[in-house]
């Protein structure tokens, strides 16, 4: 699987002229690979995957990580480097490029101090960027990754689930988190254990849970604190950042209420929420560009005399944020086989309703890959 990868950038890199790809981001890295490191760019140590048009596949990366790549990496050649020890990382570049008219990088997702010592190695009009060749190539999921999709899935309806149950009056927020993230990682256990072979592949869903209840639900990224929720609230679960099984991502959220509904208005907002999802799923079909499912979802909102308050979704895979975007200005035409996250929401000044799925997108519409009651009557604890 990764070695085929491998071969279709480098046909991508002949068709675009590029002779040397310097690869950098940790999502990219594994994705062509199968290599992903513990302490990566944030510890000051570069891994830099090179891949030669014409030539071998070499993985730099440093030496505390080096069994971990030879178990992992399917490369031809790694480059181990150590903290101090000679040229460090930078060792391997100036031969790597020597020879090369153009070398692919990316701009976007390469560490600062790699990119400054390239711009004293490469005249700036040798660099052409890789990104759009990698978000192109990702877009369209094969059968392993769509298989990786729906367990995600399996994995995010398990901690709505737990989360939900968690959730009452008298309960704190952190309870809720603790609940998400221990059904999480026992339903990925399950499945690793069930349909996978790579040992090494960690079970655990970890981040930190985003949710909001009572008056804190108008803050979208809050996290899970001590805060008490109580009988009446709403409360807000989103799993876009746990729900990473085997490294896949999806999106996922649902809006709650403890016991009932105390203000009328917030439901009149949900259901707007709500129908504004359902618009987007009506246009989501492949043959239609990706803007036009955001416009759909837009229109609903800004009738009932709202503002949207974000794009309508994303696709999502080994990244949280894929190409393409559901979004205006993103004429991508949307095609089976991708993974879209598709949400519904509204916010005001006193609430906030949002409800979000992942979708695969099939021959003749979408297949859903979460699945949690949306009724409003259904999210009512």
């Amino acid at each position: 699987m990764f070695k085929g990868r491998i071969d279709a950038l480098r046909a991508r890199m002949a068709e675009n002229g590029i002779d040397v790809a310097l690869i950098t981001d940790d999502d990219n890295i594994y994705y062509l690979t199968g290599y992903y490191d513990y302490l990566h760019m944030e510890f000051g140590r570069p891994t830099i995957l090179v891949v030669q048009k014409d030539g071998e596949s070499l993985l730099i990366t440093p030496t505390i990580d080096l069994v971990m790549a030879e178990a992992a990496a399917q490369v031809d050649r790694i480059a181990a480097w150590n903290d101090g020890a000679g040229e460090e990382w930078r060792a391997e570049l100036p031969s790597a490029v020597r020879h090369a008219a153009t070398i692919g990088i990316e701009p976007d997702h390469m560490p600062p101090l790699v990119r400054a010592y390239l711009d004293t190695l490469l005249d700036a009009k040798a660099m052409a960027s890789v990104t759009p060749l990698m978000a192109d190539m990702r877009m369209i999921k094969s059968a392993g990754e769509l298989q990786l999709a729906r367990h995600a899935g399996l994995v995010a309806n398990a901690m709505m689930t737990a989360g939900r149950a968690a959730i009452g009056d008298g309960v704190p927020e952190y309870e809720v988190a603790l609940a998400t993230t221990q059904a999480g990682t026992r339903k990925a256990a399950d499945l690793l254990a069930a349909h996978y072979t790579d040992t090494a592949m960690s079970p655990n869903m970890h981040f930190l849970q985003i949710m909001a209840s009572g008056e804190e639900i108008v803050k979208t990224h809050h996290r899970a604190t001590t805060r008490i929720m109580r009988h009446g609230e709403p409360v807000f679960l989103c799993f876009c950042g746990m729900t990473n099984f085997h490294r896949f991502k999806l999106g996922f959220d649902r809006t709650f209420w403890i016991s009932k509904i105390t203000d009328d208005t917030q439901a009149a907002v949900y259901e707007v929420a709500l129908a504004s999802q359902k618009a987007a799923l009506d246009a989501l079909r492949p043959g239609v560009t990706a803007e036009s499912v955001h416009a759909a979802y837009a229109e609903v909102i800004q009738s009932a005399g709202y503002d949207y308050p974000f794009r309508c979704g994303r696709a999502t895979g080994f990244s949280f944020l894929e190409k393409p975007q559901l979004v205006t200005g993103d004429k991508t035409i949307l095609k089976p086989g991708m993974v879209l996250a598709v949400d519904g929401s509204v916010s005001t000044d006193t609430f906030r309703a949002q409800i979000g799925d992942s979708f695969i997108l099939t021959a003749d519409g979408y297949e859903t890959v979460t699945d949690h009651p949306k009724r409003i009557e259904d999210v009512i604890i």
